[in-house]
């Protein structure tokens, strides 16, 4: 297991009171565990925190006018390297845990009932499961060329795949509207990766085959560890780390980085 440290600092400059919905606190789960945490607000107003229907830990407050600045850091314990389990059978929908049928289902940004003649000849001759997920992996990689930068707001996996470039959050959407068109359950997952170039808040996406999740990054040669998940949905409408209510473009910076830590926290 790695130490890691990350931090965002989001700094917004607010025309008038703004409601937001934020998702920026990790929880400890399978593949990482928090030790120390610190989220700071300046100036300080009022959070109320509560748990999504997705168990994202969300932060609503009001912010004022003005400049408006938030500050988190934490210091996790995540795996050196994620699970792979090629073989890993598909689960049949009636065996599916309630929890997971909401991510077999089309949702905004990954209209997977337009994808299902592609996904047949992509998986063709794989084993239903984890290498079917697996071809799905290598062809968005192949296939979807990742330019960090190219797509400043979210758009549609059809409109990625017309495209044929995309950000990390593109690349996951398609991945995920593949692999439901076959009848696999996938989520997409934000969060933060060590060493990722440029350095930025990263998505990736899970499928779950042989009775768990198991993730896949189309934008990584290999899948790497060194990662902390912020927050899981259908797709980005899902995991926004922010919503804004009743206001314009806001946002003046976002700044992320990831540090390895030369042992637990003291």
């Amino acid at each position: 297991m790695t130490w890691i440290k990350a931090t965002c600092n989001i700094n917004f400059q607010m025309v008038a009171y703004t409601p937001l919905v934020l998702i920026l606190r990790p929880r400890s789960g399978s593949q990482q565990w928090v030790a120390r945490e610190s989220y700071t607000l300046s100036p300080h107003v009022p959070v109320v925190e509560y748990t999504d229907g997705y168990g994202n830990l969300c932060q609503r407050l009001v912010a004022p006018e003005g400049t408006f600045s938030i500050h988190t850091s934490a210091e996790v314990m995540t795996a050196d390297e994620f699970d792979t389990a090629p073989g890993a059978c598909f689960v049949e929908i009636q065996n599916l845990p309630e929890s997971v049928l909401a991510y077999l289902l089309p949702s905004r940004y990954c209209e997977s009932d337009r994808f299902g003649d592609l996904a047949r000849d992509i998986v063709a001759g794989a084993q239903p499961g984890y290498d079917q997920v697996a071809n799905i992996d290598s062809w968005v990689r192949s296939s979807i060329r990742y330019t960090p930068g190219s797509s400043p707001f979210p758009i549609s996996a059809t409109e990625v795949n017309m495209r044929g470039e995309g950000v990390c959050r593109d690349l996951a959407h398609v991945g995920v509207a593949l692999c439901r068109s076959i009848s696999i359950p996938a989520r997409l997952v934000v969060g933060y990766l060590y060493g990722l170039q440029p350095m930025d808040l990263h998505a990736w996406f899970e499928a779950y085959v042989g009775g768990r999740w198991y993730t896949f990054d189309p934008t990584q040669n290999q899948i790497q560890g060194g990662r902390i998940a912020i927050a899981y949905g259908r797709d980005a409408a899902d995991v926004s780390i922010f919503h804004q209510f009743g206001a314009g473009d806001i946002l003046s910076s976002l700044e992320v980085s990831v540090e390895l830590l030369s042992g637990a926290p003291g």
